[in-house]
């Protein structure tokens, strides 16, 4: 049993330190997660939400798979509700744009080219390819937090890579760097 897991443990039984302890033990990992999963800004509140949702989750907390993975899966709908949430707003925005007739403005997104070339990934392989590939999960442990035989996420982060290589060769304008990146002129 590892650290992580013996923290959660103890927090089962009541040590508050514990819990602190378990907060800086895997909050690294919870944020880098949501950050992957919905945007770097919002990552501070939605790994906290995961916190929160976890003292309530704890005392069903069995062990069956690492405190990490479970946290992890937790962060996981955590995400997908603000997901959900942002967007019903953004429809209810688009209606009103339009009850309005007023000039739509792009919105100019601040996050970095990769984190771009993520996010038009499907959503079952982004989460696959960032918890094997950014998170470092064992496919084991990725298959656990998405519900999902290991097959699954190895064809997912596979798939995934594929998407990415296409991405990065359809933005590539130059062919020297195609050729050199692997991609075909």
């Amino acid at each position: 049993m590892n650290e992580i897991d013996q923290l959660a443990f103890s927090v089962r039984t009541g040590g508050s330190a514990a819990f602190d302890a378990l907060v800086v033990g895997s909050y690294d990992h919870v944020w880098r997660f949501c950050a992957a999963l919905v945007d770097r800004q919002s990552a501070d509140d939605l790994a906290q939400e995961t916190y929160y949702r976890c003292i309530g989750a704890l005392p069903r907390f069995r062990g069956d798979s690492s405190a990490r993975t479970w946290l992890l899966s937790i962060a996981r709908h955590v995400c997908a509700d603000e997901l959900r949430s942002r967007s019903r707003f953004r429809r209810a925005d688009l209606d009103d744009i339009e009850r309005t007739d007023a000039p739509v403005t792009p919105d100019i997104a601040d996050e970095i080219a990769i984190s771009d070339l993520l996010a038009k990934l499907g959503a079952n392989r982004r989460e696959a390819f960032l918890l094997t590939q950014i998170v470092r999960l064992s496919y084991g442990e990725a298959a656990s937090i998405c519900g999902c035989p290991v097959g699954t996420i190895r064809s997912r982060v596979a798939r995934a890579r594929e998407d990415l290589i296409t991405m990065l060769c359809a933005t590539d304008g130059s062919s020297q760097s195609r050729v050199s990146s692997g991609c075909l002129a």
